[in-house]
């Protein structure tokens, strides 16, 4: 079977920026510059970016390009070449992304919502009622107690999976590149936009300050540090199979050092300008309310939803600026979606040699169908509690995993030469020096640590069983999969001997 390819240079970096850039740009990252040392956090951020983000992305764009195949494939045959099966590996990683896909589409349904609640601010006086309350209808379940089926969530979930499949089921070039293509330019006009109004405002500028005012003391801080490299692995879609999938449909000359750069570099852009817009936001909110911007000031969902609608109501002309926000937000997690499900469709049609309709039905089909699970009075505890194992455990793990066996088992000189060859400014040994002790070092220390942090206390208010059996039985379930897939599958034969 053909392997499809972009039909230009733009159109894959688009994809790629479409893929890394999601809701946690515009509602994580602002508040983690705040809460980690407001303009001093860009420090961290930015060196994390150049010895972990940038590396970590052209060795995935290397990988994929090299051996036009998925994560899977890929790792089978890696393993192969050294004499260890690893094609578990690529699986554990498509997984993470099944998982990824399946609650993340119930964030873009809620975002869906608010974009129609948003031409009339139907979330009233109170917008944290409306959100948890009203909307969500959010009881005393547990994670692993449902409750009541919510329709009107499903709806928008069920609009948000049609967008994602028909995108999917056209094809790289007609459904993913031609999204994209109009995406993401749409994004950047309306947060630029957004900005434009917004800066205008009374108090914007010290909401600013707020932001990016530098506590150069916070450097000493090692929990800084980690920060900085967690939110970048958190946001570059790297280490579950995006990205291999991805650049394994890039043309035999793409320049592979220049995609990763420009990935990289627009990803952090679009950070520091959500930051730019969420605390022009926050600085406007906390002068009409005459209120500290410390009481005003939230990270994750209640940003998005409830923090933010609190301020539409506050601006001139809430009609116009609440919709162009919110589409903001769903163009944002759609096109991080449809990266998400492309991933494992990828991996499915690799694996079994079939067509991408097929493959396509099946991925999208059925994770419509564990999705709805999130349609309930106790989605939202669910979609924490399983957020937080994936992101902070499963993720963190395969990322280390997957560097320890490029960077130590295998030549990675062969893959620097592969980018070279191909690019038009070489990377050298610094290259190296990053992905085999800089980036290891510190994923090792922020995985060791998240897991000290939940083995001794826990996540949260759940229910021990929950998180035995939601949390760790979860990857528990990941891992097995993955590894009796390697066992029973076929080995496949490695064309070269080049990475023994």
């Amino acid at each position: 079977m053909k392997r499809e390819q972009w039909n230009s240079r733009v159109g894959f970096i688009l994809a790629a920026v479409g893929s890394a850039i999601g809701l946690g740009n515009i509602w994580r990252f602002p508040y983690m510059a705040y809460d980690n040392g407001g303009g001093a956090f860009f420090i961290p951020y930015l060196f994390a970016m150049l010895t972990a983000g940038i590396p970590f992305m052209i060795m995935e764009f290397s990988l994929g390009h090299k051996f036009r195949q998925t994560s899977p494939q890929i790792f089978a045959k890696l393993g192969n070449s050294i004499g260890i099966k690893l094609e578990w590996l690529g699986w554990f990683q498509v997984f993470i992304a099944a998982v990824i896909a399946v609650y993340y589409v119930a964030i873009i349904g809620w975002t869906i919502s608010y974009l129609g609640f948003s031409f009339s601010q139907s979330w009233g006086d109170n917008p944290n009622q409306f959100f948890f309350q009203d909307y969500l209808k959010l009881g005393n379940n547990s994670p692993s107690s449902l409750g009541d089926f919510q329709a009107g969530i499903a709806i928008s979930m069920t609009l948000a999976w049609t967008m994602t499949s028909i995108a999917i089921l056209s094809g790289v070039k007609s459904g993913i590149e031609r999204a994209s293509k109009i995406m993401m330019p749409l994004l950047f006009i309306m947060v630029l936009v957004l900005i434009v109004r917004v800066l205008m405002l009374p108090g914007a500028l010290s909401g600013l300050n707020y932001l990016f005012e530098p506590d150069f003391s916070r450097l000493l801080d090692t929990s800084v540090w980690s920060a900085a490299y967690g939110q970048i692995f958190f946001t570059l879609s790297v280490g579950f199979a995006i990205m291999l999938a991805y650049s394994s449909y890039l043309p035999s000359k793409a320049d592979i050092n220049n995609n990763a750069f420009m990935t990289v570099l627009i990803n952090c852009g679009f950070s520091i300008l959500a930051g730019i817009l969420v605390f022009g936001v926050l600085g406007y909110m906390a002068e009409q309310q005459m209120k500290p911007l410390t009481e005003v000031v939230s990270s994750g969902i209640g940003l998005a939803f409830v923090t933010i609608p609190t301020a539409i109501n506050l601006m001139p002309a809430p009609y116009i600026l609440g919709p162009l926000f919110f589409t903001a937000l769903v163009i944002a997690g759609l096109s991080s979606h449809i990266s998400i499900i492309e991933a494992v469709t990828s991996a499915v049609i690799d694996k079994l040699n079939i067509s991408r309709k097929m493959a396509g039905a099946i991925v999208c089909g059925t994770g419509y169908l564990v999705s709805m699970a999130f349609a309930t009075n106790g989605g939202l505890l669910l979609l924490d509690l399983v957020d937080y194992f994936i992101n902070n455990i499963a993720l963190l793990l395969s990322c280390l995993i997957e560097l320890l066996v490029i960077a130590w088992l295998l030549k990675i000189a062969i893959l620097r030469q592969h980018a070279n060859q191909r690019s038009e400014f070489k990377i050298g040994a610094w290259w190296e020096i990053c992905l085999r002790f800089i980036s290891p070092t510190i994923l090792c220390a922020i995985l060791l640590k998240n897991l000290y942090i939940t083995l001794v206390e826990g996540y949260g208010d759940y229910p021990i069983a929950d998180q035995l059996f939601l949390g760790w039985g979860l990857i528990g379930t990941m891992l097995f999969f993955a590894i009796l897939i390697n066992a029973v599958g076929k080995k496949d034969s490695f064309p070269t001997d080049e990475y023994k």
